[in-house]
Order: C-alpha cells, then sequence, then structure tokens
C-alpha cells in the first residue's frame, strides 16, 4: 500500500498504533529494527530448530506480539502489553453432558428469559363479542333450565312449577335472541344462518336448536292462558285445544333444552381462545351445570314449597356438575388455567362457587320454608350470572395476552421432540 495515499482517520489510527507497537517492541528487545517474522520486516530462516528456539527465547503466545498472538493477562501484564483477549479467565459456563463418550457443547448461563411479544401486542386478536354475548350464554341457559323445570312439573302433577318454568323459559329466550341478533348487528343475519345446515359448526348448529327451541317454548307458555279465555266461540276453541298443544310443546322443548344448554360451551372451544379452547372437556359441562342450577333457581323462587321437590333435586345435580367443571377449568389447565383465577374472572367465578354452595345449602334446609327457598333460588340465579361472565372474561383475558397463545405451542412443540 502507498503511504502517501489519503486514508480515512480509522486507518491512520490503525497505522499509528501499529507503529508505536512496534518501537515499543523494537526498544524492550534492544532491536531497533522491524522484528524478525513482522510485516515489513525480514522473513525468519534456518532450521526449523532454531525457529523453535527463537520463539521459546522471545516468549510464549502469551507475551508475544504480532497478529494473531493470543495474550493471557498474566502473560501479558509480564510483557506490559493490553490484555486483548483475556484468555485466563474462567468462562462462565457450564458443560453439558451429552454426544460421543459424555462430551457436549457449552450452555452459556443466562438469565432467564422473560416472553415478550413484538411491541408488547396480542398474537391473536381478541374477541369482538360485548357483554351482550355474556348475557347470551346466561339466558340461553336459563330458557333451557327453566323448560326442564316445566316438563318436571308437567310430568308430576305441579301446575305452579310448570307454569313458572314455561313462563321464565319464554321470557329468556326471547331476551337470549335480543342479545344475539344484537351482537350480529342485523336481523337479517340471524336469517342468512338459516339459508344452511352445517353440522360442523357450532353457530349453525346453535341457531336450528334456538329456532327450534324458541317456538316450541312461546307455545307452551302460551297455552298457560288458556283458562283465562271464554268457554264459547272461537277462543273457547282455542281454551280446549291449548293445554294438549302446550303439553306436547314443552315436551318437545325440553328435550332439545340440553342441546341449547350446552351448545354455547361447545361454541367457545372452538374459537382459537386458549383458555376456552383447552378447556373444551369442561365448558359444556359448566353449561350444562349452570342451566340446571338457574332453571331450579327459578323453581324454588316461583313455587310453593311444597312443589319445589323437582327443583331441589335440579339444583343438586346441576351444583354438581357445575362445580366440578369449575374446580377442573381453574386446576387442569396449568397456564392456561391463570385468566380464570386473576383478576375479575376470578373474582366472578369465586362468587360463583360461593353463591351455589349457598343456594344448595338453602334448598335442603328451606324446604319448609318459603323465604329460605326464596333467597336459595336468588343465589343460585346470582351464580350462574357469575360462572357466565366469568368463563367469558376469563377467555377474553387469555386472548390479550400472548403468553398464554406461544407459551404453551411451545410445551407441545418440546413434547412432540
Amino acid at each position: 500500500m502507498n503511504p502517501d495515499r489519503p486514508v480515512g482517520a480509522l486507518f491512520r489510527r490503525f497505522r499509528d498504533r501499529l507503529a508505536a507497537d512496534r518501537a515499543a517492541v523494537a526498544e524492550r528487545t534492544g532491536d531497533g529494527g522491524p522484528a524478525t517474522g513482522e510485516p515489513g520486516g525480514a522473513p525468519s530462516t534456518g532450521s526449523p530448530t532454531a525457529r523453535v528456539v527463537g520463539r521459546a527465547e522471545s516468549g510464549s503466545r502469551a507475551t508475544g506480539t504480532g497478529p494473531g498472538v493470543g495474550r493471557t493477562d498474566a502473560g501479558a501484564h509480564d510483557a506490559g502489553l493490553t490484555p486483548h483477549p483475556p484468555r485466563d479467565t474462567a468462562p462462565t459456563a457450564r458443560r453439558r453432558r451429552g454426544g460421543k463418550g459424555g462430551r457436549g457443547g457449552e450452555q452459556l448461563t443466562v438469565p432467564p428469559v422473560e416472553f415478550t411479544s413484538y411491541y408488547g401486542r396480542p398474537v391473536l386478536k381478541p374477541p369482538v363479542w360485548r357483554w351482550d354475548i355474556a348475557a347470551y350464554l346466561f339466558t340461553g341457559g336459563l330458557a333451557a333450565g327453566s323448560s326442564m323445570l316445566a316438563a318436571g312439573g308437567q310430568l308430576t302433577g305441579r301446575p305452579a312449577l310448570r307454569r313458572a318454568g314455561r313462563v321464565t323459559s319464554l321470557a329468556a329466550v326471547s331476551a337470549s335472541a335480543y342479545f344475539l341478533i344484537n351482537d350480529l348487528g342485523r336481523p337479517s343475519r340471524f336469517h342468512h344462518m338459516l339459508r344452511v345446515a352445517k353440522v360442523t359448526s357450532p353457530m349453525s348448529v346453535g341457531t336450528w336448536i334456538l329456532s327450534v327451541f324458541g317456538p316450541a317454548a312461546g307455545l307452551a307458555a302460551i297455552a298457560e292462558a288458556a283458562p283465562r279465555l271464554p268457554e264459547r266461540g272461537l277462543l273457547g276453541l282455542g281454551r280446549r285445544l291449548l293445554p294438549p298443544t302446550g303439553h306436547a310443546a314443552g315436551l318437545v322443548a325440553a328435550v332439545t333444552a340440553p342441546a341449547l344448554a350446552t351448545y354455547t360451551g361447545v361454541l367457545l372451544a372452538d374459537t382459537a381462545v386458549p383458555s376456552w379452547h383447552e378447556a373444551y372437556p369442561e365448558l359444556p359441562v359448566i353449561f350444562a351445570g349452570s342451566a340446571l342450577a338457574s332453571g331450579a333457581g327459578v323453581g324454588l323462587l316461583a313455587a310453593p314449597p311444597g312443589q319445589a321437590g323437582p327443583a331441589r333435586r335440579m339444583a343438586v345435580a346441576g351444583a354438581a356438575l357445575e362445580l366440578w367443571g369449575a374446580h377442573r377449568v381453574e386446576n387442569r389447565l396449568g397456564l392456561l388455567s391463570e385468566p380464570y383465577a386473576d383478576g375479575t374472572p376470578g373474582k366472578l367465578l369465586r362468587a360463583g362457587r360461593a353463591l351455589t354452595a349457598a343456594g344448595v345449602a338453602g334448598a335442603l334446609v328451606g324446604r319448609r320454608s318459603r323465604l329460605l327457598s326464596a333467597a336459595s333460588g336468588g343465589a343460585l340465579l346470582a351464580a350462574a350470572v357469575c360462572t357466565r361472565f366469568g368463563i367469558f372474561h376469563g377467555g377474553v383475558a387469555s386472548a390479550r395476552d400472548p403468553k398464554y397463545t406461544v407459551v404453551p405451542q411451545r410445551e407441545r412443540a418440546d413434547r412432540r421432540a
């Protein structure tokens, strides 16, 4: 390279530092010329033995100079050089056993890595559903449980229980249809979903279930008004025909009720929301138990204690299913159970468990007390509200935090590997 050629400032500093290092070496060795084997110096000659002796006299690699020299801290200190790079420092690494003969590579000991995502944004888009879908979950379960209660009162000859169940079922399914259509945005969208029947789509199946259940529950509730109609004329004919028609419609609604109560759990589990999708075995069970408990609450509130026997049995069965499913959801899912135990969802689910236990206890103890039966019925209805809203908000919380999406995926990949 031509020394007179203009060069950059970085190269000039490098060249000046190299010249200073050469001058320092020459001063220590008492030789003003360039070192043998250095750039610009004469190449080393002689036998291999002489070259080895020369290297031994000039020092080890730790005290030598020139390109490619591997210095250590101790050797550089003896030679008066800057340690570069340090070689006698114990490496902060641990040897991992493996490979041939128990030998393996080195795994650096680094701090535990905290999961982060790009700019802290969620991996999944959170559900756009609002509170009206959580209300739809509750009213659908209440309609199903009330129709089953009405069928029990019809088959056992308890008119007060039958009447309360039928009227509540019609009111609840009407509210459920309103919440669903309100979330869809336009009533025509509900009509468009009836143009096809897709068995693999929980939403399509649920639409058809609601379409069958709604008219049957409505006809059964209208039949309760038959005794108020006049005995003669066209309305008199309706008075005679409505009771048997209402009985048949009530049984149709009761047969369809289990599907109405559980399909919403299947619908949530069919989404990509982590804490809903992973709880696919438990959500239908929880929703079935909640539907039974809420229907029992209606019977305990509206019927006299002498006719509330089926409601008490429904309360025990529903509470057992709901508490078992909620316990599984909060303990079986590992990391994905956290959204159901923390924050608002955790508070709602804990309140639901406490109210369910109190409602069942009151139903069993207050067999002859109308006031205690009514209080336990209200507790069961409140428990159903807390459970449905807790499950809803727990799933939304798991979709907003990217940790609940990526970490379980990595764990599944590690298990497969």
